[in-house]
């Protein structure tokens, strides 16, 4: 399996060689793109309601429209994650439209007394992560993938950069900029969006 200097897989490489038709590199290349965008759909869909089924689901479909696109795929001098992580917002986002357009199952009722958090809890959980999310969408699209490819995902700096097509110095840069913004925004004013 091809590694780049810090250990990772370097899915450039393995994508090269399943493009010419090696089913050991093309096996490589989608075990490693399904950990990478698994863990991406996680933190995207975490919020919507059946969101450990739906990254699955999210994840898959993913890896069959990366599969799907691999004979047409060419180098253009991008690192193959940036290719794969559009590929995977678009899918996201996909997921994300359809949770508003069909209704969500619920629950039966419990057999047993759940000692899990209460309202109260969870309405405080709630009104933080709502508040982060209004200052995330305050962020340029760009930085606030940067963030969620950092903190939400916990990709390296090295490997947000070959999604994103930036340096690991880059990166850093952008995330130190993101998280001063952010600072900011909180405490200069009012969150909109929040209660």
């Amino acid at each position: 399996m091809s590694r780049a200097d810090d250990g990772t897989v370097e899915l450039g490489g393995l994508a090269a060689r399943a493009v010419t038709g090696d089913r050991q590199a093309m096996e490589q290349l989608l075990a490693a793109v399904h950990t990478l965008v698994h863990r991406y759909c996680r933190a995207r869909l975490s919020r919507f309601p059946g969101s450990e089924h739906a990254a699955d689901d999210v994840a898959q479909e993913v890896c069959v429209a990366v599969l799907s696109a691999l004979p047409r795929y060419r180098d253009d001098g991008k690192p193959f994650e940036a290719f794969v992580y559009r590929v995977a917002a678009n899918k996201v986002a996909d997921a994300q439209r359809s949770v508003f357009r069909h209704a969500q199952p619920q629950a039966d009722i419990p057999d047993t007394v759940d000692l899990s958090d209460g309202p109260e809890e969870h309405a405080v959980r709630s009104s933080d992560a709502e508040q982060a999310r209004a200052l995330l969408d305050q962020l340029p699209d760009t930085l606030r993938e940067l963030l969620v490819l950092r903190v939400a995902v916990g990709l390296s700096a090295d490997e947000t950069g070959r999604a994103l097509g930036m340096s690991a110095g880059a990166v850093r840069v952008a995330q130190h900029r993101a998280v001063q913004r952010l600072r900011a925004l909180a405490t200069s004013e009012p969150v909109r969006g929040t209660a």
